[in-house]
């Protein structure tokens, strides 16, 4: 079955693309490909923006194991149906956080340094000079008032940085909204992979709270204030940094 994408999708992602210049002509980006709804939408976009584009670049789905005899026969078969070019890198994550984590931590912040160290490796392994991550809107926003309210940091999800390693990170759904990608996946009927393939699932530890108390709290925000996630993409491009509290940007 051919994935439709909807105009809403590709339009976002086209301006998005435009706005911060994320795709140039030949890049080699490696899409992290986990599974789930979120990466399964942004690698069949990339896909069919690489069709459209009117220059060329290279697409490189990868898959990080964490060495748990994960099941990626799904996966693999829905990458060879669609053309989709797909390697899987295994590491040994799940034996390494067991000696690595202390008892009743969150394991959640650990195996997602682990996963993208894997990906820069994997990046540097097959000569790709970009690494395409699947957060979107709402990831930005819940990252963002976990910083403020958590760390008393004023900190969210750039489109586009670089790493300490020379590669260049980028997100194309970053504009995008949560519903958007998982009413894709439906509709599709993509092979998804949920939180059963979460490492943490086989611990004996406490789950984070912090980011599913941020997915409630923007959730009724959202029920009152309708065009909050509009206001919040916005915002973080309107950014008035000299009316905080921090005196070397005040303009005096």
């Amino acid at each position: 079955m051919a994935i439709k994408l909807s105009r809403k999708i590709m339009r976002r992602m086209g301006q998005t693309n435009a706005a911060f210049n994320l795709i140039e002509e030949g890049d080699k980006i490696l899409v992290g490909l986990s599974g789930g709804k979120d990466s399964l939408t942004m690698i069949h976009a990339l896909m069919e923006q690489q069709r459209r584009a009117p220059f060329n670049f290279e697409l490189l789905a990868v898959t990080v194991t964490y060495g748990m005899g994960e099941d990626l026969s799904a996966l693999v078969a829905h990458c060879a149906q669609h053309n989709i070019p797909h390697v899987i890198h295994e590491t040994n994550t799940y034996e390494i956080a067991g000696d690595k984590i202390r008892k009743n931590s969150s394991f959640c912040s650990f195996f997602s340094r682990m996963r993208r160290g894997s990906l820069y490796s994997a990046a540097l392994e097959h000569g790709c000079n970009k690494v395409a991550l699947g957060h979107h809107l709402d990831d930005a926003a819940e990252s963002f008032f976990m910083n403020m309210i958590y760390n008393g940091h004023m900190r969210a999800l750039a489109p586009k940085y670089k790493a300490e390693n020379g590669l260049i990170i980028i997100r194309p759904l970053i504009q995008m909204r949560e519903r958007q990608l998982s009413a894709c996946a439906i509709e599709n009927e993509m092979p998804t992979i949920g939180d059963e393939a979460c490492p943490s699932m086989r611990f004996d530890v406490k789950m984070p709270h912090a980011r599913a108390s941020m997915k409630v709290m923007l959730a009724e925000m959202e029920e009152k204030y309708p065009d909050i996630f509009v206001s919040i993409n916005s915002a973080f491009g309107h950014i008035s940094d000299d009316t905080f509290f921090d005196p070397s940007r005040f303009k005096l």
